[in-house]
C-alpha cells in the first residue's frame, strides 16, 4: 500500500523561488523534501498553539468565570503598561 500521494501546487512566484533555492543551496534533496518540512513545522506550532489554548488558556477562562473577581479592567491594564514603560526610559 502506498504512503504517500501525488499532488499539483500552485504557489506565488516568490515561494516557488524559495523553494527551488532552497534545493540548488543543498539544504534539501527536492522540491517535495522543502514543502514537507514546512509543513511539519506548521503542524507543529497547530500543536503548540492547542496545547497552549488548552494548557493554558482555557483554564484560565475558567478561573476568571467562576471568580470574575480576578478580571483585571482594561484601564488597570493600560496604567500597568505605561508604569512598565516609564521604568524603561
Amino acid at each position: 500500500m502506498r504512503t504517500t500521494q501525488q499532488l499539483s501546487i500552485t504557489l506565488p512566484n516568490e515561494m516557488a523561488d524559495v523553494v527551488k533555492a532552497k534545493v540548488r543551496a543543498g539544504e534539501y534533496a527536492s522540491e517535495s523534501e522543502v514543502i514537507r518540512d514546512g509543513l511539519r513545522a506548521l503542524l507543529a506550532r497547530d500543536r503548540a498553539v492547542e496545547a497552549w489554548l488548552h494548557g493554558q488558556v482555557g483554564p484560565a477562562f475558567d478561573a476568571l468565570q467562576a471568580d470574575p473577581g480576578r478580571g483585571v479592567t482594561p484601564d488597570a491594564v493600560r496604567a500597568r503598561l505605561a508604569e512598565e514603560r516609564s521604568k524603561l526610559r
